[in-house]
């Protein structure tokens, strides 16, 4: 059983149909212009504070009337429970405020505060040194709940089929207005190339719809995972935010990027220079940004890409539901006692 809501409830119900999903609102975050880009966050935290308050007494009454044996948290803060094992998924051990170091510790002992409510926590990324979230995810100091390096999560895999030469996949996503931002500066530059283009929107939420412009480019609001899977593993050249998410996809699909963090989110603008430092992927910052430039610099660049390593997620997966069972022995065992 699955909670979200919004375009996320829309995606997995197209991909799961015999999926049961609950309805729980987001944090609802839009990344705003110029002084608000950094301080948009922390003005809107006592917002996301009674957020949190929110969806943890959203959580105590499902745990009264499903009686869960488990809760695994997507970086929801408020869905832990004390009487049920509650498990804090997150890249971002360490938080990038880019406010300065003192923010940064500030903002980790209050994100350690908070994942120290869960019962353990799972990170999605390698262990070791060679990682896609580098120092999000691997900070000289860890939360003191237990630490599970789970690797890296996609819906998608590498094909044998090859890329087709002169073909341009651009992968749009993340808050607005920047999205549509992004959109509107690229749209008018992909005209002007004698490529094969296809923009999927990221608009998951929207009406699916897939045109031709007048130009040649594809437009689509979003994909069924097979279909973007095969177009992310065909594709020459590929463009995308520095999503984690995405990052995951690309990597996973074995495919080197283009990077355009969202202005003003962190997150992304550290991936998108710890990746180009670790020669996996080319990073732009998207005020002028210069197409054909970007793609020309790819084409001559020699980028690598990271050894895949053994997936880890089903052993994880296998050992909480044996804690689970383990846990339901004891209760019976001990109400018999009582009895």
């Amino acid at each position: 059983m699955v909670a979200t809501a919004g375009p996320q409830k829309m995606l997995l119900s197209d991909e799961f149909p015999d999926l049961e999903i609950l309805d729980l609102p987001g944090y609802a975050i839009r990344y705003q212009r110029g002084i608000f880009l950094k301080w948009g966050l922390f003005f809107k935290a006592p917002s996301i504070l009674r957020q949190i308050r929110r969806e943890n007494r959203w959580l105590a009454d499902m745990v009264q009337h499903l009686k869960p044996d488990a809760v695994i948290s997507d970086n929801r803060y408020g869905l832990y429970h004390p009487g049920v094992h509650s498990i804090f998924l997150t890249h971002q051990l360490a938080i990038r405020t880019g406010m300065g170091l003192l923010f940064d510790r500030i903002i980790m002992k209050w994100n350690y505060k908070l994942i120290r409510n869960f019962s353990e926590c799972w990170v999605p990324d390698w262990p070791g040194e060679i990682s896609l979230a580098g120092k999000l995810s691997h900070p000289s100091i860890k939360p003191p709940v237990p630490i599970t390096y789970i690797g890296i999560l996609s819906r998608l895999k590498p094909l044998t089929e090859k890329a087709d030469q002169n073909t341009f996949l651009i992968l749009l996503s993340g808050p607005e207005p920047q999205r549509t931002q992004l959109e509107n500066h690229i749209l008018p530059q992909l005209k002007r190339l004698s490529m094969k283009c296809t923009v999927v929107r990221g608009l998951a939420g929207k009406e699916s719809t897939d045109f031709i412009s007048a130009d040649g480019v594809r437009l689509v609001n979003h994909l069924p995972a097979k279909e973007l899977n095969i177009l992310l593993n065909t594709s020459e050249l590929i463009l995308s935010r520095s999503g984690y998410s995405s990052i995951m996809d690309l990597v996973q699909s074995g495919r080197n990027a283009i990077l355009i963090p969202t202005p003003g989110q962190t997150e992304q603008e550290y991936l998108g220079f710890h990746l180009q430092a670790m020669n996996w992927m080319l990073n732009f910052p998207q005020k002028n940004f210069d197409v054909k430039e970007a793609i020309q610099q790819f084409r001559s660049s020699q980028l690598t890409m990271p050894q895949m390593k053994e997936p880890v997620l089903g052993e994880v997966v296998e050992e909480l539901l044996k804690h689970c069972i383990r846990n339901k022995r004891s209760a019976l065992a001990f109400s018999r006692q009582v009895y």
